[in-house]
């Protein structure tokens, strides 16, 4: 197995991308900011610990997942996620 490891916003978010039992995905820390993320295929993002506060597209409200919580995106959209504290996470794609 092999695993790639790639930095975004100035080594502000750090994920680790690996083959799961349910496919691609990655698993990774972000630290305190604010971040827009662009999508190509559809995510689950599985908070493990810290928090979310996450607006998805086409919409105004900003929703708080705090750890053991879960969202999905569409393909092909970008969503934009304010993080307070360090805040681990897993994505699955498909």
């Amino acid at each position: 197995m092999s695993f790639s490891v790639n930095h975004y916003f100035d080594n502000k978010v750090t994920s680790i991308a690996f083959e799961s039992a349910q496919g691609p995905c990655t698993s990774g820390v972000m630290s305190p900011g604010e971040y827009t993320f662009g999508t190509t295929q559809h995510e689950l993002m599985k908070v493990v610990e810290g928090e979310l506060v996450v607006k998805l597209p086409n919409s105004d409200e900003w929703t708080s997942y705090p750890a053991g919580t879960e969202f999905e995106v569409e393909a092909n959209v970008s969503f934009d996620v304010k993080v307070s504290v360090a805040t681990a996470y897993l994505c699955f794609y498909s």
